[in-house]
């Protein structure tokens, strides 16, 4: 598979996000299918792994440091941290609590170090230079290699950088959800940091898997987003149809078109698409190798992006909780 560079890393340019195996959207997967799925992946090229500490309160770091373990030296380990969950979901972003977390991360994921560190959430009552210093502490005590920022904006990871280089920025991009296009990329191009695109084929939407939230299983968080209830959702099937006939002109899935939209639109960027399915796994693997016809991008473009979607990406709960700039839609939400 083609390689992009995070940090002093060269990493598949499709990596695995890991997330829908332990939590998410539904119930957590079997373990021989997970099994299946991650064993799968680095037999399929992809050298990138993504986890965080929450995932399954701690289950899906288990299970990657169980499976992945005796591979370790075949892969990029990122992981994450400032989210916990005890009766409540919680952002604690205090120097103590991510060391804590570190700590705990680390036995889980059996391994010594983690490549890539993120701070899963800037807690604002902090200041991001604190605990971006607290990250700074463990590259220096070798707990971790680099540091990453999930969810935030251009000017927040322009001041973290200041504190310490960061190698990723971990925000929600693709063609139906535009937020990095505002400023972040911007940033990220100026300041040699590499942007890491999680949900990139819409949460399942734009591959035609989550059109209809009444099959969604319990703990599914999309429930709960905008875009997947009522009027909203029934304008935003309105575009699936001719999505679907751009990819076919490709030809590939429509997951593939997002993945191979998102390699075109920047040639630095590093995409995670999340299955608990080895057949998907596998499909999205291959859209690495995928050369979209001239003018494809333009297409998606055109058809998919912050005009023609409705409905802001998060509730008003969830959104409180990240950086990033706002589109009209979530500002007017």
């Amino acid at each position: 598979m083609e390689t992009r560079s995070i940090g002093p890393f060269e990493v598949s340019a499709i990596g695995l996000g890991c997330m829908s195996l332990s939590h998410g959207y539904g119930p957590a997967a079997p373990r021989e299918r997970a099994e299946q799925v991650l064993k799968g992946a680095l037999d399929a090229g992809y050298t990138f792994f993504d986890t965080a500490a929450v995932y399954g309160l701690g289950h899906n770091e288990t299970l990657v440091g169980e499976v992945l373990g005796p591979h370790r030296d075949r892969f990029v380990l990122a992981s994450k941290c400032g989210i916990t969950v005890g009766d409540e979901r919680r952002i604690d972003g205090s120097p103590a609590n991510l060391k804590d977390t570190c700590e705990r991360s680390l036995r889980r994921l059996n391994t010594e170090v983690i490549d890539l560190y993120y701070l899963h959430r800037w807690d604002k009552r902090v200041p991001i230079e604190e605990s971006v210093g607290a990250l700074a502490d463990l590259v220096a005590e070798g707990k971790i290699r680099t540091i990453g920022l999930s969810e935030i904006s251009g000017p927040t990871l322009r001041k973290a950088h200041a504190v310490h280089p960061i190698a990723a920025v971990q925000n929600e991009y693709s063609p139906w959800t535009r937020n990095p296009e505002i400023a972040l990329l911007d940033a990220c191009h100026e300041l040699g940091v590499t942007l890491v695109a999680f949900s990139p084929v819409g949460r399942g939407f734009l591959a035609g898997g989550a059109s209809d939230p009444a099959a969604f299983g319990e703990g599914d968080m999309r429930s709960a987003m905008p875009r997947f209830q009522g009027e909203a959702l029934a304008a935003n099937l309105k575009l699936l149809d001719e999505f679907e006939a751009l990819a076919a002109a490709v030809p590939c899935t429509p997951a593939q078109l997002c993945l191979a939209w998102l390699m075109a639109k920047d040639s630095t960027l590093v995409s995670i698409p999340g299955t608990a399915n080895p057949g998907h796994m596998r499909e999205n693997a291959a859209a690495a190798g995928i050369v979209l016809p001239a003018g494809m991008v333009a297409k998606v473009d055109a058809l998919v992006n912050e005009r023609t979607v409705t409905g802001p990406r998060y509730p008003a709960f969830m959104q409180a909780s990240v950086d990033t700039e706002r589109t009209p839609a979530e500002a007017e939400a």
